[in-house]
């Protein structure tokens, strides 16, 4: 194995989370034929709090032991290191024990938590069936991040990567193959097959801890562990403070977002009863924003998610070194980095929302109109993710705490005030609920880098700069798309005429966006002369 420098490590991580996410993206077409829009919103349900505990048992503490092996290691403590990584498997052993326990216990609370007193839909009986059966997640799941979380440390960037393509690959098998038999050859009920198919993540995660423990095993020499020839002077109670103290705020950060998913969930499904929906429809409207239409926008995410991945190690370095200025330099090409990537991608898929929802899941009266404005909630969640991690990387927890907590509650207070303004309006009313989360985060983000700007000085010329300079090419990139159709209609008729139409507006506003970005300078200003050097080299060899 090879470390990873930052930009290298960045498209690693980027790379695979996008193979991934693409993974997801595609399993759904046909998974959805299996289960329908009931067991779609099942499965919703069962994803949406399961991942709020599996964040509650691993959010924090793979990052957490990403940052103190970082940490360590920068500063030569490396029997320190091995005993922090110890002592957090312990740890996250019992906070996983326990999650899976409460969630397999308390299944159907959480269930009547989310329906309420809703008819017509899913029972009380199915969704906490399958909330028990995607808990036994939980007891795997967790030391399968706290051992990415040790190789992130170490700035082995590319083993990770891979065990997530692997952990996707199996779970899709399972989800695809398990459901399938479940209702179509064994004729069982659509909650069996969903049931079946939440527990792909605990054989993906299976499968994939134990290619991580095979790769630190096989290259243990690496690690630094033959220099260890004493007992650093660091007590485990101090270790497990320092976990504890990292861990905390970014478990907070990851349970925000999970309860923005479950409070869009749960008061969207309630709030469309109230306005006149039937039950059926509040669980589909449901279902679109917390899980499917995510789902879709999940290669915007991958981008940010990628980028965290290699930031938090390469950020904890420079706060070791008391280096600021390099850490503000991260930190401007990262937030960089994800404007420049993810504009394009979320104007492109609002464009095509209609197309696209159609190719994943068929004929959607909401599911269309939900993807338009959904996609730019995965934008603005991007944006904070980066933001967020990057606070985290210097230690300033507080302003995690206060952003992330105000963003939450403000979307949780407007929820249904704009549900009911919207439908005042003679609009949908779910379009309130994807405002309310959008100015959530913006407030989140708002407050961050205040702070960052006020405390640490931090220079956001750069970010602007780019901004300005990536809407060029994202302006020009909507006008040819317009131009395209006007000659060439989105006109859904079939899915491989849609799939046609959709890959050749995709490569008209793909080559539109980077060849204006290159010729503007974009890719040498963000990436840097160096890197961009290197590709060019890399190419001129091929």
């Amino acid at each position: 194995m090879k470390k990873n420098s930052f930009v290298e490590g960045t498209f690693i991580a980027t790379f695979a989370i996008i193979l991934v996410k693409i993974l997801g993206m595609l399993y759904v077409i046909p998974f959805y034929k299996i289960i329908g829009e009931d067991g779609g919103a099942l499965y919703s349900y069962a994803y949406n709090v399961y991942n709020l505990f599996l964040n509650i048992s691993t959010a924090g503490l793979p990052i957490a032991v990403s940052k103190i092996i970082s940490e360590y290691n920068t500063l030569e403590m490396y029997e320190a290191k091995e005993r922090a990584y110890k002592l957090g498997r312990n740890i996250i052993f019992i906070i996983s024990l326990i999650a899976f326990f409460f969630l397999f216990v308390f299944a159907e609370d959480f269930a009547r938590l989310i329906l309420g007193e809703i008819t017509g839909g899913n029972t009380l009986k199915d969704v906490g069936l399958v909330i028990r059966c995607i808990s036994f997640c939980l007891l795997i799941i967790p030391f399968l991040s706290v051992s990415k979380g040790y190789l992130q440390g170490h700035k082995y960037i590319t083993p990770s990567s891979v065990s997530q393509i692997i952990e996707q690959v199996v779970r899709i098998a399972v989800i695809l193959f398990g459901s399938f038999v479940a209702i179509n050859v064994l004729q069982k009920s659509v909650s069996i097959g969903v049931g079946v198919a939440c527990l792909g993540a605990f054989f993906g995660g299976l499968i994939a801890y134990f290619y991580i423990r095979y790769k630190i095993y096989k290259n243990k020499d690496n690690f630094n562990t033959q220099k260890i020839t004493k007992k650093d002077k660091v007590e485990n109670k101090e270790i497990i403070k320092k976990i504890i103290s990292y861990a905390v705020p970014l478990i907070i950060v990851s349970i925000a977002t999970d309860i923005y998913s479950i409070t869009d969930m749960t008061l969207v499904v309630r709030a469309s009863y109230s306005l006149g929906y039937t039950g059926a429809v509040s669980e589909t409207i449901s279902s679109i924003i917390a899980t499917w239409s995510p789902k879709i926008c999940m290669i915007i995410n991958a981008v940010a998610m990628g980028l965290t991945t290699s930031l938090i190690p390469h950020m904890v370095s420079s706060v070791a070194k008391k280096d600021y200025k390099s850490s503000e330099s991260k930190f401007n090409q990262a937030i960089s980095i994800i404007i420049f990537a993810t504009i394009p991608l979320a104007l492109g898929l609002s464009f095509l929302s209609e197309p696209v929802y159609y190719i994943f899941y068929g004929i959607s009266e909401y599911g269309g109109p939900i993807l338009k404005y959904t996609s730019f909630v995965a934008l603005f969640a991007s944006i904070y993710i980066v933001i967020s991690m990057a606070l985290q990387g210097l230690n300033k927890f507080k302003v995690v705490y206060l952003s992330t907590i105000l963003g939450f509650l403000v979307n949780a207070l407007l929820d249904i005030p704009l549900m009911y303004l919207f439908n005042k309006l003679g609009l949908e009313a779910f379009y309130g609920s994807i405002l309310a989360t959008i100015l959530g985060y913006v407030l989140s983000y708002i407050i961050a880098l205040t702070y960052l700007k006020k405390e640490l000085k931090f220079n956001y010329r750069s970010i602007r700069k780019n901004i300005v300079k990536t809407c060029i090419p994202s302006i020009l990139m909507v006008i040819a798309l317009l131009i395209v159709r006007i000659f060439i209609p989105l006109q859904i008729t079939n899915k491989l005429n849609t799939i046609v139409l959709c890959v050749l507006y995709a490569l008209v506003g793909g080559i539109v966006y980077i060849f204006t970005s290159y010729k503007l300078g974009l890719f040498e200003e963000i990436f840097g002369s160096e890197f961009m050097n290197r590709i060019l080299r890399r190419k001129k060899k091929c």
